[in-house]
């Protein structure tokens, strides 16, 4: 997200505080609800902003978010700038407003907050809603430019995108690219979209620096001569030299040994491989893109990672989203391994169910694409072409649902039981970073307990650890 600055809390034309913008030097950026899924979704606007100090949702269509169901009151429920923060209101509505899967009377939203109305589900962002409204969930754009070339690569909306502009902008050039993410984003998937777009003439070449043996990574690398150690019969050319003219993709490149860096630099500054064994060095033109998980600065630091090299390959930074902060992506994700796991089988593609999709939303996807491709690609073959259901789910998301909607405080009552006159307090704010810290190493890494202080699901608490950038491993015994 664009960095931006708050408002400045004078008085808006609406009564009351200002609600914050950001001034992007272009324009404004605003909060807003990001359409997650509707069954109806075409219906929706993709996102709307809260440039107003209130925003209601409901049945009636002079809500601002106008929910076409029965099930949905008139006045269903508000969303409104208190003066320090956006808050969640639930109207008295008849069938109830969810929120991270419980339901609610009120609350502060956080950042991701998903909100369910009806059959309506929806992300709350801080900032920078205005980038979402032309992007609908099932992948079609109403932008005047979509990133053309690396558009089958990555796939989704708005974060997608600007990702996929910016390798576009650097993909003819000979910059090398560090592509940071989790595990399961797509970084390689984003490498050879970037060799692609490049149209450099040589091959892509792709080694895990990490799944190699260190005592083996350099003669994969690198290569060797015939005689250069017992068992060396013939020449071998290394991954570097096969991917002369092309693009040599280094996968977890914190992991590569020291000795290997070195080496590594040598090849970048010198353009140059040699070989073990050999006693000239080959020239060579590559494009080294590399990939990791890891604090490479950190590592720097630490002396765990040569600071040249990182000066080297840091020439360009590309950040990918986890899916747990993309998740208006899910549903064209899940389409599209859907046609690609059904078009091996003798039924038709699947339909996606509201029951099915509540809980791809509602589960945070540790293991990200990946972790999602898998999990549609078993359903897919478990269904024999009837719609995807809860029951064609893993075990490990029907456990995550299974407290789903617990009827609680926020609940809807009984016709016959009056509703509470007045609503109970509302929950804590974000903690600061010190806050989380001394809550996470108080119940030593349990994301559950620290949830329970602030009345919180794990997959908020999670979202805090993004934030801050906080390893919960660290405090774990």
């Amino acid at each position: 997200m664009t960095n931006t600055k708050q408002g400045t809390g004078v008085s808006s034309p609406f009564g009351g505080p200002e609600p914050p913008r950001g001034d992007t030097g272009g324009g404004f950026s605003y909060a807003g609800l990001v359409l997650l899924f509707a069954p109806n979704f075409a219906q929706f606007q993709p996102a709307y902003l809260l440039s107003a100090q209130t925003l209601t949702i409901g049945r009636d269509a002079s809500n601002a978010v106008c929910v076409p169901e029965q099930a949905v009151s008139r006045q269903h429920a508000r969303v409104e700038w208190n003066g320090e923060r956006w808050m969640l209101s639930d109207l008295g509505s008849r069938n109830g407003t969810i929120v991270d899967g419980q339901y609610v009377r009120q609350l502060e939203l956080d950042q991701g907050c998903e909100i369910r109305v009806g059959d309506a589900i929806f992300k709350f962002v801080e900032t920078g809603a205005e980038k979402f409204v032309a992007y609908r969930i099932d992948g079609t754009c109403g932008a005047e430019r979509r990133a053309k070339m690396l558009y089958e690569e990555l796939v989704g909306g708005a974060q997608m995108d600007r990702i996929a502009a910016d390798l576009e902008r650097i993909a003819r050039t000979e910059l090398s690219c560090v592509i940071l993410g989790e595990t399961g984003t797509g970084k390689e998937v984003a490498a050879r979209g970037l060799h692609r777009a490049s149209e450099r003439t040589g091959s892509f070449q792709a080694i895990n620096c990490a799944a190699i043996p260190h005592n083996l990574l350099e003669s994969e690398l690198f290569g060797y001569r015939r005689g250069a150690f017992s068992g060396a019969d013939r020449d071998k050319p290394g991954l570097i030299k096969s991917a002369d003219g092309g693009t040599l993709f280094l996968d977890e490149i914190g992991d590569m040994p020291l000795e290997a860096q070195a080496k590594m630099l040598r090849v970048l500054q010198a353009r140059e491989v040699f070989p073990l064994g050999a006693t000239t060095p080959e020239r060579v033109d590559i494009r080294v893109v590399c990939a990791t998980h890891r604090d490479l600065l950190g590592y720097v630091k630490e002396g765990r990672f040569r600071g040249d090299l990182f000066a080297r390959l840091n020439e360009h930074v590309v950040r990918l989203p986890p899916l747990a902060e993309r998740k208006e992506d899910i549903f064209l994700l899940s389409q599209v391994f859907v046609k690609r796991y059904a078009a091996a089988t003798s039924f038709p593609a699947p339909k996606l169910t509201f029951p099915f999709m509540m809980a791809l939303l509602h589960y945070d996807w540790p293991f990200n694409v990946r972790e999602l491709e898998s999990c549609i690609k078993r359903a897919v073959a478990l269904c024999a072409g009837a719609p995807l259901d809860r029951a064609h789910l893993p075990d490990a998301i029907r456990e995550h649902m299974r407290t789903y909607s617990d009827k609680g405080a926020g609940a809807p009552q009984p016709a016959q039981a009056p509703r509470a006159a007045s609503a109970p307090p509302t929950l804590r704010g974000t903690p600061s970073e010190a806050e989380l810290r001394e809550l996470l190493a108080k119940h030593k890494g349990n994301v559950a307990a620290v949830g329970r202080e602030f009345n919180k699901e794990r997959m908020q608490v999670h979202r805090w650890l993004r934030k801050y950038n906080i390893d919960v491993n660290t405090y774990r015994d």
